[in-house]
């Protein structure tokens, strides 16, 4: 390549570095550093004159090498790539130098030390630009298949967008049932809409649709490949009842003597052994649950399958094993409800009286256990003093900080359908009341003239009284003073949300990251609010936080877009930021192979590493550990950084 000729291009971002950082002091120092032919600011580098401005220079100054200073790459370093690009530069012979972030936004109250580490951040990025090479991008074809993993509503939601653009859907659930929570819950908030009706439709829909394959009671066991070549093994447990046959009469579950607690119905309720979860179940096929059967033999017991006029029933069938090639995947794995016994000072678990929203949810459903009266599960009597807990789970340094989002409008949604049935006396104690979607504050102030009192103020301490009742001792931080409640029929958890069981394990088998909370992390919280680090895997609804049914529609709605604009090019560009193998130098000791965390390296035929450029994401944890040197970053070189630290060094002499 021609000797460097590197243009150096520094925003002021309006104020948002010019305000702090002199953008002139850092032209003036970087505009002699060797290789510099050019060094210019201007106002927004990013905006359409100043991607023109950019084009004229390379074109002028024979520029083939470019250092822009400005906000983070992860915001505009495609625009500036593409702008390279169009004036006929190789774009990756592009370095950003990160000065509002990583100076202006933090150092607003020391100009002068902002401005000198913006130097130092910019004659660094000159230092590292000197030696980068023109890269090529990798395009590999895209399979136009999808996998959803999840099918509550951002699955089925999801699902049904790809299908009706014509494109297979598989979706794995691990459930016998689709429809996930909102199936069991009742109404929807602001508008008291039957959660049902809105949903069964869909569900329907799901299940006769051609384009989607749906495989219940089943879990992806491993994922190996690519963005557009994803390679899925799925296992599905055994049902014991065969779909295809399956009439779905009941007359196996009305013969069962076997009574359990029922999963669907928050163990308010018992099922049979063999059951479905509910009526409009999709696939409408019922299970056996063999682990509570009490036989499968006409001697132990076997009625069930004596009772089935369709032979549907099958105590010979066996886990199978469901090889998938996809070209794009969508995480939709939903939430769990906090378990309330890790808040030993409400007595859940231990007090009868005491329950959570998930549980009143199922006692307020018309198919529920109790057919639409929330009762006391003590002695399944009518409540008439109800008080609600805020907050239990969450924003909690104790046991999860983040907001939960949902359970402010459950517990109002709740209380005003109790309070409008049985005219209850109903409290409910909050730190912040957080309605913040279209006409929740509006529900909030209805709720609260229907006769529903709330009270700012935390609740320290429930006791159980003789009969059964409950004391809960709590305080008015309003008023500046303690409160207490006695008789209290009935307590409701508003218990936060945290992320499934597996979810951790779902993250591992794709490589995905997680945010502090537990929930899988998006690649960009604004401009990739869908997206995972992991090209071609989306996450969509409750598996990336918390949200209320429109976001999490939302959101599988551009998930599935993503997925189709992906699939809908028949290729896919790779970025070339992987490592590269010296097999001279490699000693085939496999330990790149056991730290890699996308699996991109594999042993080739004469034993030595070698790495899956559509895997690796140049993330340098081989190179790093590689005992031989072996290995090495494409983009991210040895050299390259060595010369950013000797730059920086020099400026201290």
């Amino acid at each position: 390549m021609p000797e460097e000729q590197i243009g150096v291009f520094v925003c002021h971002c309006g104020s948002n570095i010019a305000g702090v950082v002199d953008v002139e002091k850092v032209i003036e120092a970087v505009q002699d550093l060797p290789g510099v032919v050019h060094a210019e600011d201007y106002k927004y580098v990013c905006s359409k004159p100043g991607q023109q401005i950019l084009k004229d220079r390379i074109k002028e100054h024979r520029l083939n090498r470019i250092v822009i200073a400005a906000c983070s790459p992860r915001m505009h370093e495609p625009t500036f790539r593409e702008t390279m690009r169009q004036a006929g530069l190789n774009p990756y012979l592009l370095e950003i130098a990160n000065i509002r972030e990583h100076v202006s936004w933090i150092h607003s109250e020391q100009p002068d030390l902002a401005t000198e580490k913006a130097m130092d951040l910019v004659r660094m990025a000159v230092a590292r630009a000197r030696l980068l090479e023109p890269l090529e991008e990798k395009e590999v074809a895209i399979e136009k298949r999808t996998l959803i993993i999840g099918a509550g509503i951002a699955g089925i939601s999801a699902a049904l967008d790809l299908a009706n653009a014509g494109f297979k859907v598989y979706m794995v659930e691990k459930e016998p049932t689709i429809g996930g929570h909102m199936a069991q819950w009742d109404k929807t908030f602001p508008t008291l809409d039957c959660s049902s009706c809105i949903l069964t439709p869909r569900m329907a829909e799901v299940g006769s649709h051609p384009n989607i394959e749906l495989l219940t009671m089943a879990e992806v066991e491993k994922v190996d490949g690519y963005v557009g070549n994803f390679q899925v093994t799925v296992k599905q447990r055994p049902r014991y009842v065969i779909e295809d046959k399956c009439t779905s009469c009941g007359d196996c579950s009305d013969i069962c003597p076997v009574d359990i607690p029922s999963e669907f119905d928050a163990s308010l309720a018992y099922r049979k052994a063999i059951y479905i979860p509910f009526a409009q179940a999709v696939p409408s096929v019922y299970l056996l649950d063999m682990a509570n059967c009490l036989g499968v033999d006409a001697v132990r017991c076997g009625k069930c399958k004596e009772a089935c006029e369709a032979e549907a029933i099958d105590y010979d069938d066996h886990e199978k094993t469901f090889e998938l090639t996809v070209g794009t995947i969508i995480v939709s794995t939903g939430f769990e409800l906090f378990d309330a016994t890790q808040k030993d000072e409400y007595g859940y678990g231990e007090y009868l009286n005491v329950v959570n929203l998930g549980e009143v949810e199922r006692m307020l459903s018309s198919a529920g256990p109790t057919q639409g009266h929330v009762v006391r599960p003590s002695d399944l009597k009518e409540p008439k003093k109800i008080v609600y807990i805020q907050c239990v789970g969450s924003r909690d340094e104790l046991t999860n900080r983040y907001c939960s989002r949902v359970c402010c409008m459950t517990a109002i949604k709740q209380a005003r359908m109790i309070r409008d049935k049985t005219g209850a006396q109903i409290w409910v104690f909050y730190i912040d009341l957080r309605t913040f979607g279209k006409g929740y504050e509006e529900f909030y102030e209805s709720t609260s003239k229907a006769g529903v009192t709330f009270i700012r103020g935390r609740v320290g301490e429930i006791l159980e009284n003789n009969d059964q009742t409950l004391t809960v001792r709590g305080e008015d931080t309003l008023l500046s003073k303690p409160m207490e409640l006695t008789d209290v029929d009935l307590v409701v958890l508003s218990t936060g949300v945290v992320p499934p069981a597996k979810a951790k394990d779902i993250s591992k088998k794709l490589g995905l990251s997680e945010s502090p909370d537990g929930f899988l992390m998006e690649a960009h919280p604004k401009l990739r609010p869908v997206d995972s680090f992991n090209d071609g895997i989306f996450v969509a609804g409750m598996a990336q936080g918390p949200k209320d049914i429109p976001d999490t529609v939302s959101q599988a709605k551009a998930a599935a877009a993503g997925a189709m604009a992906l699939m809908g090019k028949g290729k896919v560009s790779i970025e070339p930021y992987f490592s590269v193998v010296d097999e001279d130098k490699c000693a085939g000791c496999h330990v790149c192979i056991s730290v890699c965390p996308y699996n991109a390296i594999s042993v080739n035929e004469r034993g030595h590493a070698e790495v899956n450029p559509a895997l690796c994401k140049g993330c340098g944890t081989c190179t790093s550990t590689c005992p031989s040197g072996a290995i090495s970053s494409q983009h991210y070189t040895d050299g390259q950084i060595s010369a950013m630290i000797t730059e920086y060094l020099s400026s201290l002499e």
